[in-house]
């Protein structure tokens, strides 16, 4: 779906002054992923979640300039089975507590699914209902992430997209808008385009 089919979707708010978010990968953009064979994967446990530096100032920076922050994350591991929704939720109510977040959009789907889930990033689903219910424009709004799925999730949903780059063992299949080395970064990146 490209940009323009985006904005003509009926429900997005036509008529209306929408806002501007910046959707956020959680692990590896708000929180350390954990590398494993040149590979990230999510905490399985609260005690492993650990912020990351400048995550809270980005966000801060971010909020005051009046952007909406929305966290779509995948984690397939609840629908694979061998991790509790529970501890999930756990973690996103710690980051909840300390970061000024707007909303939280999880697929727990396993990536096994055929059809794939609509929710499932690299698919838009998660970014698309957020706009919906929240009034977000989202070809004025941000995509920031640290892997493929989100950069082509933020491609499909129609966002301008930025890649925090680890140099993952693994390739991209689009181009993101910008490269940075953290969501500080990004976060400036955002705001010296929106100022």
């Amino acid at each position: 779906m490209g940009r323009d089919e985006v904005s003509q979707q009926p429900g997005m708010g036509e008529g209306k002054a929408l806002h501007r978010a910046v959707f956020l990968d959680r692990d590896g953009v708000l929180n350390r992923a954990l590398l494993r064979e040149g590979k990230p994967y999510a905490p399985t446990v609260l005690a492993e979640l650990e912020i990351l530096e400048g995550v809270p100032q980005a966000c801060a920076r971010l909020k005051a300039a009046g952007f909406l922050l929305v966290v779509a994350t995948n984690q397939p591991d609840v629908g694979r089975g061998t991790m509790k929704r529970e501890a999930v939720e756990a973690m996103h109510d710690y980051l909840k507590s300390r970061l000024p977040l707007d909303r939280v959009e999880v697929s727990y789907d396993s990536g096994w699914e055929n059809p794939p889930s609509e929710f499932r990033k690299p698919r838009p689903g998660m970014l698309l209902r957020a706009a919906e219910q929240l009034g977000i424009g989202l070809r004025k709004s941000f995509m920031v992430g640290d892997r493929w799925r989100d950069i082509d999730c933020g491609h499909a949903a129609g966002c301008t997209t930025i890649l925090i780059d680890y140099h993952y063992e693994e390739p991209l299949r689009q181009l993101p808008d910008a490269r940075v080395k953290n969501l500080l970064e990004a976060a400036d990146w955002i705001l010296i385009r929106n100022a």
